[in-house]
Order: C-alpha cells, then structure tokens, then sequence
C-alpha cells in the first residue's frame, strides 16, 4: 500500500485507523452478544438460541472482515486523492441490530419457544 500514491496527511490516516477500530470494537459486541445469547436465554429451545447466537457471532466475523476491505479502501483513495469510497454497511449493520434487538426483546417479553 505505501507503494502506492503519496503518503497521505498523518491526521487523516490515523482517523482512519480509528474508524477500523470502532468497527472491530463493533465486531467484537456482536461476537460478544451471541456468546451472551447462548449462554443466558436458556427459557428458549436450543435450536432457536443456538441460531440467534450463530448469526451476532456470523455478524461479528462478517464487521471484522468489512472493517479491513474498507480501511483498505479509504486508505488507497487517500493515496491516490480520490473521494472516499461510499458504504452502505453502517445502515445495513444498523438494521440488521434492530432486527436481532426486537427478536431478543420478543424472546424476553414473550418467553419465546421453550425446551
């Protein structure tokens, strides 16, 4: 990478290795959220808390893999003087959250499918 362009402005590589580690610190609550969904929604069937927690920790894997393409990418384009590349991935994590929230809340008011 530092092959390529010039060398950017410290202040905004470093802004941009921040960004990287919210969405890591991101990738690692998700991952975090399904060990916790396993581990303490036992009035649910397994089969079903068992899905929940695959899917936050499949969330997690997918944010830390994301967190690099897109450090990657900002950092090249910085390089070169072009525009930030854009990212539909803040409003889809941001859906996707919501989605996985209501779920748990519907499991914890509703009890959800038990064992």
């Amino acid at each position: 990478m530092r092959a390529e362009g010039t060398t950017p402005d410290y202040r905004f590589s470093l802004a941009n290795e921040r960004t990287f580690l919210a969405w890591i610190r991101t990738a690692l609550a998700l991952v975090g959220g399904g060990l916790a969904a396993d581990q303490f929604l036992t009035e649910m069937s397994s089969p079903a808390r068992t899905t929940i927690a695959a899917v936050l920790v499949a969330g997690g894997a997918l944010c830390a893999v994301r967190a690099v393409n897109h450090w990657v990418r900002c950092e090249r384009a910085m390089r070169r003087g072009e525009d930030l590349p854009p990212s539909r991935f803040p409003a889809t994590l941001a859906v996707a959250t919501v989605l996985a929230a209501l779920v748990v809340l519907g499991v914890v008011v509703f009890g959800g499918p038990v064992r």
